[in-house]
């Protein structure tokens, strides 16, 4: 498994190639490349040319770290037809760059509309069919997140939509703090994905269904507003000992293509504090869940003999 930063709360304060020397000062070895207006922006063309890709590559192997996973947010399932049709072109363009970098791990969101769900769903399966015989021809996984305020929300009929591509490039982006929009249980999301789950993002998030739903109040009253934070591990109510736990007990952690991200994003004053805390609590948790597995396992043996 590769821990990578997300260096969005970073995006003001360094430059695209300050990246991967930032990094390696937060003592990560890996990076995610998430949507920045130099290389990958919001909705739109990329704006990276053959040379800034270079340069990258070049800034990452000067500071010995590797890109883990490179992260578009693009249309691609947009009802709209020429919103549709542009991100499927933007996303060709973000594959090329992605494998000029040596990466082969992508993850994204899917990019439609909560209340044109069965459009969006169409409109998702016809970008697929255009552009998965690229994905399979380059050799790149995309792993895909059920993001709130999206044509699918819950985890298990997320995985429904990927699982009906029929391609074993495609697979699912568990992100930590969207556990309370994802519905379903999330030890019951990763026992059903398994090996499919190719990225995790860790953050914290407030239950916003507790308090009988009050926990936030939004106005006008009845607003459709998807309410959710990305904070440290340990400042809202995701079972961490459960996250883990699900992650050990159906391999993530020990498969060498996989990605963990630590994905904080409201803490920009505190980001180099925050991240080094992550990258502690991070590997300290997956190593303590590693163990429980193999403590649960010669406890087993010992049983059976």
């Amino acid at each position: 498994m590769k821990i990578a930063l997300d260096p969005t709360p970073f995006h003001h304060t360094h430059s695209l190639l300050e990246f991967p020397a930032l990094a390696r000062e937060l003592g990560y070895d890996h990076l995610q490349l998430t949507p920045h207006p130099d290389f990958l922006p919001f909705f739109n063309h990329p704006k990276a040319d053959d040379r800034l890709v270079a340069d990258l590559r070049r800034a990452c192997r000067d500071a010995g770290v590797q890109i883990a996973s490179v992260l578009p947010v693009l249309r691609w399932s947009a009802p709209d037809p020429d919103a549709r049709e542009a991100a499927v072109r933007y996303w060709k363009r973000a594959i090329r760059m992605t494998v000029d970098l040596g990466v082969q791990q992508m993850n994204t969101e899917f990019q439609g509309r909560p209340e044109l769900a069965e459009e969006s769903e169409r409109a998702f399966y016809r970008s697929m069919e255009e552009l998965l015989p690229i994905i399979e021809r380059e050799g790149v996984h995309i792993a895909i997140d059920p993001h709130p305020d999206d044509f699918v929300e819950q985890g298990l009929a997320a995985w429904r939509v990927i699982r009906g591509v029929n391609s074993p490039y495609l697979g699912f982006a568990y992100v930590a703090p969207h556990t309370f929009h994802m519905a379903d249980e999330p030890l019951e999301i990763m026992r059903t994905v398994g090996d499919r789950i190719r990225v995790v993002h860790v953050a914290d998030s407030m239950d916003h269904r507790r308090s009988h739903g009050l926990r936030y109040i939004t106005n006008p009253p009845g607003s459709p507003a998807r309410v959710h934070q990305h904070l440290r591990i340990g400042d809202g109510d995701v079972d961490w000992d459960e996250f883990f736990g699900g992650l050990a007990e159906t391999g993530f952690l020990d498969r060498e293509e996989t990605v963990m991200v630590s994905s904080v994003f409201a803490e920009n004053e505190n980001a180099v504090a925050v991240s080094r805390y992550q990258l502690e609590q991070m590997t300290e948790r997956a190593e303590a869940a590693r163990s429980a597995v193999r403590s649960r396992g010669t406890q087993k043996e010992e049983v059976r003999a």
